[in-house]
């Protein structure tokens, strides 16, 4: 089983090419209203799909504010400090930079996206050792 989570966005094409430019993901369909990231290996690793999803009644509700609240989008990498200063120049909002976590043996930094989604990157675990 492969995860290949969807969020809601406001903007598709913006939130594809805020991911695009932070995290180095491509764009793997594009379009106004649904986008597929890819990583560099071609995989899908998100979606985007855009608040009026006539298709998905499941999907949520655009008024209220909370965006993923007890849900964050962690994306393993294996250049996490390459990863890092891609996002600072991409202009990301930093909730906490590069750092050390000692428990996961492993540096990360977390982001906030366009739409209020938390993003974390991470090397993988003992990255540090």
């Amino acid at each position: 089983m492969t995860p290949q989570p969807m969020i809601a966005v406001r903007d598709v094409p913006a939130s594809s090419r805020w991911y695009q430019a932070a995290l180095g993901l491509a764009s793997g369909h594009g379009g106004a209203e649904y986008e597929q990231l890819l990583d560099a290996a071609g995989a899908m690793v998100l979606q985007l799909h855009h608040w009026d999803a006539h298709e998905h009644a499941h999907l949520g509700d655009p008024a209220l504010a909370a965006r993923g609240n007890g849900m964050l989008l962690w994306f393993q990498h294996d250049a996490v400090a390459a990863a890092f200063e891609r996002a600072q120049r991409a202009g990301a909002t930093v909730l906490e930079p590069l750092k050390l976590n000692p428990l996961a043996q492993h540096r990360e930094f977390w982001l906030r996206d366009p739409d209020g989604y938390v993003v974390v990157v991470a090397g993988r675990y003992g990255d540090i050792a």
